[in-house]
């Protein structure tokens, strides 16, 4: 048998989603559980690729399928398409695999011409309803199929409002409406050159291909992006008999939901508005009275309303959001799907069902979002504010939280502001690394340049910091600080606030309000510390944030980056005095003065993560990063170091690099420098001596990571002086305390000899920030340039540093794991890029069998979340 594209609602069930769309699978099971649902059929999501596939075309075979399902739909309705007796109207929806509010428009009376609304008119004795059921159709036609806007029809109805002298659409009378639909169909042929069609199969036809085509619209793509829905999955089209909440006072519509999706509080949430239709509510043109009110007006239909509630969510375990009309006092289920819901609610929602029996602690962990739960943890606008308030730009929501303060330009002036205890927002071309006490000082940071994983991205995140990346739309003057978007100049001083949330940026100081974590957090949490197998630690450099990390129950460290410890203003003299030195003597001596300072980080490291195991990465970055870039700070080198400017000036040139990220740093540093490698161990062995000494019942194991390795020769090379450097320490102070050495593989040709680099390595971390970098050879800075066009085009579709790209970067990690395990059984893996807290990258990770994952402090939750919900999909 050929393959079917259309399925009768009464043929479907809720199992076949991926078929027939979310809406056309819940249509099809409250018709199967004998809920009151006007009949119709599915169009599926395999005939949306077909129509893709044959150039944006719906070919002959599925055409005719099509017309045979409007026969059967006219059989079951005993009404008839364009009939003069009893006409067939229908409704044209679109329903994706994953729900995605307002991605697609919906067409409403289709089948009306003048003839038809003329029968209606007559067999109704109602012309009013009959005339504004047509005029709505022309207008949603006419916008969604043929892209005619709908202002100009807007415009229209205004003027005949103020004609008439009247302020509502409901004011109208019939013979006003039946003239706007002529005024609306001779604006239809000016704009489109032909006239409004009439025969209801060319409009059915017409509707379709529009839902087929929404699918490729820009809002679609860019939902899509940001929850992770493929393209190939394309919408399925519902083609559903009218009920009409438009007839008159015993008629409405409404939208509601089973719990308050904002609090998940359990009372029914919603509103309704007599004498309307579905998009008079959802597009707020009128203003609906709530859900409770129904009761007055239709008692019935809200009695049978509130018993449909309870089999819906009996029926699906989960909250429900539903659309009804009721025409005529008669209630009829347009649709129902899982509600979506704030994560505070969706927390609460979920505990209330386990404790309810109606779902237990498996199913409760699977059904929260874990990217919702950043938001939990991040200062929030207040809403109501923000509602009136204008967004005037929009770009990367690239760490979550909300900010507002002065707009200032430079970190100087930042953390200056700061201290004088002003709020400021950090507005920079691109952040850098010594912008990093700017960055703490700031209430928030907004770049122009810079994807997801940007420099300034992964350090907000780390610091639970706001941050906006990426927006092109700002014409930067860093010279005289000021900037323009939206046709505004904000100059320092000015207000400014932006949400990382959403990516959104508002003009003048919006309000905030603190994060709240309720009780149920906490068991939501604790049922997926149950479940979970991977271990999930996190990247931090400083106590502060190693402690965040542990509050949010981070079982250790799996990243210590030790440059950011280096940018401090007592600090850095030491690093350039040592980048500047000309003898091993001079560099030991510099390095000397650095020592203690590392060796006291550490050790308030080792005592914010209470005994849980800690990986230091050893110096990574290029040396041209510490050094200064001011006149005066030249100068003052130049004096510290008994040095000309000019030669201090040499040195910097020298230090110049084509491609940096490529360059002198990571492991290479060490090679050239043993000595910066010999200090970095001595802090690191006698910070964990001495907390040992004071906390004899922690267990410590240090675990110091060698960045960049791509031959094994440099790790053994690196490793010795470790060693050796380890080794004398421990002796000396007649301790037999362990330590790991191992390196972060990040160049593909690690991953490729992952089998002989396992021989001299106690542990992987997958460093998957610059594996993708180096694999897709293109720069993680510089990528958002070009990455736009590729989403368009279809080339990607997602971003690579924010979501592992499983096929070719997760086959390196894969073919890494095992090679290394071969050769090195007891080889412990974890990965320490930012792909560690993002939720579909950690269930590759758990497939691939790594020990943890490692990612930001606020970051942890969603890993703990991941982790579990990825070992209950793999159990099932």
């Amino acid at each position: 048998m050929s393959k079917k594209y259309v399925y009768l609602f009464s043929e479907g069930n809720a199992n076949m989603r991926e078929l027939l769309g979310g809406k056309g699978a819940n249509l099809a099971e409250m018709t199967n559980i004998g809920l009151p649902v006007p009949q119709g059929f599915t169009i599926t999501t395999e005939a949306c690729t077909q129509y893709y596939e044959d150039g944006q075309k719906i070919n002959d075979g599925i055409q005719a399928e099509i017309m045979e399902y409007i026969t059967k739909l006219e059989g079951i309705t005993d009404k008839k398409f364009g009939d003069l007796e009893n006409p067939l109207l229908v409704s044209v929806r679109s329903g994706a695999r994953a729900s995605m509010p307002g991605m697609m428009d919906t067409i409403l009376n289709l089948g009306l011409n003048e003839d038809v609304v003329d029968v209606l008119a007559k067999k109704s004795g109602n012309p009013r309803w009959a005339w504004d059921c047509y005029r709505r159709f022309i207008q949603m036609y006419s916008d969604v199929v043929m892209e005619v806007g709908k202002k100009y029809f807007e415009q229209l109805i205004d003027q005949m409002k103020e004609a008439r002298g009247v302020t509502q659409d409901v004011e109208l009378t019939a013979d006003d409406l039946k003239e706007l639909a002529g005024q609306f169909k001779a604006e239809y042929k000016s704009k489109i050159g032909q006239d409004f069609p009439t025969d209801p199969k060319e409009q059915l036809m017409g509707a379709i291909k529009a839902v087929f085509r929404s699918w490729d619209n820009p809002r679609a793509n860019v939902y899509r992006r940001d929850n992770d829905i493929p393209y190939s999955w394309g919408t399925a089209v519902n083609v559903q008999s009218m009920a009409f909440g438009n007839m008159g006072d015993d008629c409405g519509t409404g939208v509601a939901f089973t719990r308050n999706p904002a609090t998940g509080e359990k009372k029914l949430f919603g509103e309704f508005l007599t004498n309307a239709q579905g998009e008079d509510v959802v597009a707020g043109i009128r203003t609906p009275m709530p859900i409770s009110e129904m009761s007055e007006k239709f008692p019935e239909a809200f009695a049978q309303f509130e018993k449909v509630c309870k089999i819906l969510e009996d029926h699906y375990h989960d909250m429900q959001d539903m659309e009804f009309t009721v025409e005529n006092g008669k209630l009829y289920m347009l649709q129902t799907r899982n509600g979506k819901r704030t994560p505070a609610a969706a927390l609460k929602i979920a505990c209330d069902l386990v404790d309810e029996g109606m779902i237990d602690e498996k199913q409760a962990v699977a059904m929260i979002d874990p990217r919702t739960l950043d938001t939990l943890l991040h200062p929030q606008f207040d809403g109501e504010v923000l509602k009136k308030t204008p967004v005037i730009g929009s770009a990367l929501a690239a760490s979550p939280g909300a900010a507002c303060g002065k707009v200032v330009f430079s970190a100087e002036d930042a953390k200056a502001w700061a201290e004088r205890g002003e709020k400021v927002v950090l507005v920079r071309l691109e952040t850098s690394p010594e912008d990093i006490e700017g960055m703490k000082a700031a209430q928030g940071i907004l770049t122009v340049r810079g994807g997801m994983t940007s420099h300034a991205a992964v350090v907000a995140r780390g610091m639970g910091k706001c941050c906006v990346s990426g927006c092109g739309a700002i014409k930067m003057d860093e010279e005289n600080k000021q900037f323009e978007l939206s046709g505004k100049t904000f100059h320092e001083g000015d207000w400014l606030s932006i949400d990382g949330s959403t990516g959104k940026i508002y003009d003048g100081a919006i309000p905030t309000v603190d994060a709240s974590i309720g009780g149920e957090f906490g068991r939501v949490m604790g049922w997926a510390d149950q479940y979970r197998r991977l271990k999930v630690r996190t990247n931090a450099d400083t106590p502060h944030d190693a402690a965040q990390a542990r509050k949010f129950g981070a079982e250790g460290i799996g990243l210590c980056r030790t440059e950011h410890m280096f940018f401090d203003a007592d600090r850095i003299p030491a690093i350039r005095r040592m980048i500047c030195s000309d003898t091993v003597e001079q560099r030991e001596a510099a390095l000397a003065v650095l020592e203690p300072m590392q060796q006291s980080d550490f050790e308030g490291i080792y005592e914010a993560m209470e005994g849980l195991p800690v990986t230091i990465r050893f110096l990574d970055p290029p040396l041209h990063e510490f050094v200064p870039t001011e006149e005066a700070d030249i100068e003052l080198l130049a004096k510290d170091m008994g040095k000309s400017v000019a030669e201090i000036k040499a040195i910097i040139a020298g230090l110049h690099e084509f491609n940096p990220m490529m360059g002198h740093r990571g492991c290479r540093l060490a090679v050239t420098y043993p000595e910066i490698a010999a200090m970095q161990t001595r802090a690191v062995i006698k910070a964990a001596l001495n907390v040992q000494a004071k906390h004899p019942e922690w267990t410590m194991v240090p675990e110091i990571m060698i960045p960049l390795v791509g031959e094994v020769k440099e790790l053994a090379y690196v490793k010795k002086v470790v060693v050796e450097t380890a080794d004398a320490i421990i002796k000396e102070a007649g301790s037999n305390m362990k330590y790991l050495v191992g390196t972060m593989i990040e160049i593909p040709r690690a991953a490729l000899t992952a089998d002989e680099i396992a021989k001299q390595a106690d542990f992987f971390s997958f460093g998957t920030n610059d594996l993708t970098q180096m694999t897709f050879g293109f720069s993680r800075d510089d990528a958002g340039k070009f990455l736009d066009a590729y989403y368009d085009k279809k080339i990607y579709e997602n971003d690579p540093f924010a979501k592992l790209d499983q096929t070719g970067v997760g086959k390196l990690v894969d073919m890494a794991c095992k090679m290394g395990r071969a050769t090195n059984p007891e080889l412990h893996l974890g990965v320490c890029g930012e792909h560690g807290g993002d939720p579909s990258s950690v269930e590759f990770f758990h497939r691939t069998g790594l020990d943890y994952v490692s990612c930001s402090p606020f970051r942890v939750p969603i890993a703990r979340l991941a982790a579990a919900q990825a070992a209950i999909k793999d159990a099932q």
